[in-house]
């Protein structure tokens, strides 16, 4: 299901641009010596450029930017650019006989420590060299700090690489920050704030304003507001441009945790949960690929076979593929008829195009076959079974022994955690004689190392704890009746803030998130985006997009938003909307602050099908439920 657009869909940007731009400001780095930006580089801050290292140098590159940095500049571009070896940034120390080293980085604390180590081993040995760090997305005051602390600071010169906008697909940038998720929902740390808001201001200054925009959740309204005083400063970039982009959506990843939590079942996310797709890029094994190597394949609309069965269910696949295959077969067949002439253009035009196909073919056959082993291992059908009376609110005591069979069976403990977050969030958090039971047995199945764990689940409210007696859900339906909805809102607040509460049954009947459906839901021919969740739940994230998009603002919306404990934390900002053509309006910029998941990309790419829009998705970076897990996670696999 490639979900073909409408004829009168709008046309996507360009966002290559965003790749030349990050290449050109990264060979800028590593070769100027003191003169300033160039003219064309006048997109990115370059106020605060360090010396350059101008002739050859060895580059040390931190591992998680090692996938991003191939995707803008491979090897052979650094090459032509001076670079002469390059090395891995881990705990182990490095030879180089390079006389410039430079460093390309994260500003981690960890990371100072290393290049202190280096330097210092270098001043102890006497030899002198020029060093210089490039911090990337940006630098922090933390990290300069350490170098002081270190007695390194005026060894090495710093800059930044301002990447922070990495084309994955056509319609998907990612800004490659996994830690995001941790840094804000767990310890509460808002320094990326500053790197969302450049990213949406660089990405309006690209590409004009947006009109149109809409956000929910604390960190979308602190981004929004610093990225508005930018567009202020600089107000005469953007003037008198027609906007491309006619909705920006800004949301809090938890504001909809249930979603992220769920098992996918889309082709793309059951992809990324078996194999990891990192970075657009996924390492099939030779279990796929059928033969004794690995092979890293990328993952993206130019692979004609993938586009066409992404945002499928799973169950539909195998039988597009085996369809595909026939065709496939039918045109190699034609060969069988043709004179020498009409074989010269068959070579020549076809042949290496079906190769192609028949390549990418045998790999998704590959990974479905895979996948089919792993679930079918797994026992899946009741896996989902048990996710689907959990968002139904059914069986809650059935759906308990499962995840304490899973817990005692020793299945998984991502697996084990995920479950039981799912099924506090869908419960209002857990009753104390099951919360405590749940968490004993699985410190006893998995080891007491996992205690850390369970406070950091607790501290973001993905896994909680009834208080003793908590009925407030009753209490707050009888003050409804007392007292005005606004004084209930008032009050369900101040409970609220007394603990994360998810309300996500209240959320779910107001949104209508659980299709009723009269016999089998059809998943060959969708009618709604549950399709995503087999027909059983319709993503929160996705459904309140469409809500305020149908309603052009929250209006009608607050009680959704009030259970959402969102009150404070809605916005809608209309200040640039007369410049906008009707195709612009069209095109919507889904911002996602904390990971998204393939399947709510899916899912708005099919509601983007049937109401004639264009979704774009701008992701701290992609994820799904064990990644999310593994963030929460004091152990370390």
């Amino acid at each position: 299901m490639a979900f073909p657009h409408r004829p009168d869909a709008p046309e996507l940007p360009d966002f290559s641009m965003l790749k030349r731009l990050a290449r050109d400001q990264l060979i800028y780095l590593l070769e100027q010596a003191d003169e300033r930006a160039a003219s064309g580089m006048m997109t990115w801050k370059l106020d605060d450029m360090g010396l350059g290292l101008p002739g050859k140098k060895d580059l040390f590159i931190e591992a998680d930017l090692m996938s991003p940095l191939d995707r803008i500049a491979n090897v052979s571009i650094l090459k032509q650019h001076e670079v002469d070896k390059l090395y891995k940034v881990e705990n182990k120390p490095a030879f180089s006989s390079s006389e410039q080293l430079c460093f390309l980085v994260r500003p981690r604390i960890k990371n100072m420590r290393y290049i202190a180590n280096l330097v210092n081993a270098d001043k102890l040995a006497g030899r002198t060299r020029k060093y210089k760090v490039i911090f990337s997305p940006q630098k922090f005051y933390a990290c300069e700090m350490v170098l002081e602390e270190e007695g390194i600071y005026g060894d090495v010169s710093c800059d930044e690489w301002a990447f922070s906008l990495l084309p994955l697909d056509v319609d998907l940038l990612s800004m490659e920050l996994p830690e995001f998720f941790r840094d804000y929902f767990l310890e509460g740390d808002q320094r990326w704030i500053n790197t969302v808001a450049q990213a949406l201001h660089l990405l309006s200054t690209l590409y004009g304003p947006f009109p149109n925009c809409y956000g929910i959740g604390r960190y979308a309204k602190m981004s929004h507001e610093l990225w508005r005083k930018l567009e202020e400063e600089e107000d005469g970039e953007t003037k008198g441009r027609r906007p491309e982009i006619g909705h920006i959506f800004l949301l809090d990843r938890d504001v909809d945790f249930v979603t992220a939590l769920c098992s996918q079942v889309v082709y793309e996310g059951l992809v990324d949960d078996t194999f990891r797709i990192k970075c657009g890029s996924v390492d099939f094994g030779p279990e796929v690929t059928s033969s004794d190597k690995s092979l890293k394949v990328l993952l993206n609309a130019e692979d004609k076979v993938f586009h066409e069965i992404r945002n499928e269910h799973f169950s539909n696949v195998f039988s597009f593929l085996s369809q595909k295959a026939r065709n496939l077969q039918a045109q190699y067949d034609r060969r069988r008829g043709m004179d020498i002439k009409q074989m010269k253009n068959f070579v020549s035009q076809e042949l290496k195009g079906l190769k192609q196909e028949h390549r990418l073919l045998s790999l998704h056959i590959g990974a479905c076959e895979s996948i089919m082993k792993k679930k079918t291992k797994q026992d899946f059908q009741e896996l989902i079974k048990t996710e689907h009376a959990l968002l139904e609110g059914f069986n809650i005591r059935e759906s308990t022994s499962y995840i304490e069979e899973h817990i005692d069976r020793q299945v998984s403990p991502i697996e084990s955690l995920r479950l039981m977050c799912l099924l506090s969030i869908t419960e209002n958090g857990l009753i104390p004689k099951d919360y405590r039971s749940l968490k004993t047995q699985y410190l006893q199945s998995y080891g007491p190392e996992h205690l850390l764990t369970f406070s950091n689940l607790r501290r973001a409210g993905l896994l909680t704890e009834q208080a003793p007696g908590d009925t407030l859900t009753a209490v707050e339906s009888k003050v409804s009746k007392l007292v005005t909805d606004k004084a209930a809102g008032k009050i369900t607040d101040a409970f609220s803030s007394l603990a994360k509460r998810s309300n996500f049954r209240a959320i779910s009947k107001k949104l209508n998130l659980i299709p009723r459906v009269d016999g089998e839901y059809d998943l060959k021919v969708p009618r709604d985006m549950a399709y995503v969740f087999s027909g059983a739940y319709v993503p929160l994230s996705c459904r309140i997009i469409e809500q305020v998009l149908e309603r052009r603002g929250w209006q009608g919306l607050d009680e959704v938003v009030r259970l959402l404990n969102c009150s404070e934390l809605v916005f809608t900002d209309r200040s640039k909307e007369d410049k906008a053509s009707s195709e612009s309006l069209r095109l919507i910029l889904v911002v996602f602050l904390g990971g998204c998941t393939f399947s709510e990309i899916s899912a708005l790419r099919f509601l983007g099908r049937e109401k004639g829009y264009r979704f774009i998705f701008l992701t701290t970076a992609v994820t799904n439920s064990a990644r999310l897990m593994e963030a929460m996670s004091e152990v370390k696999a």
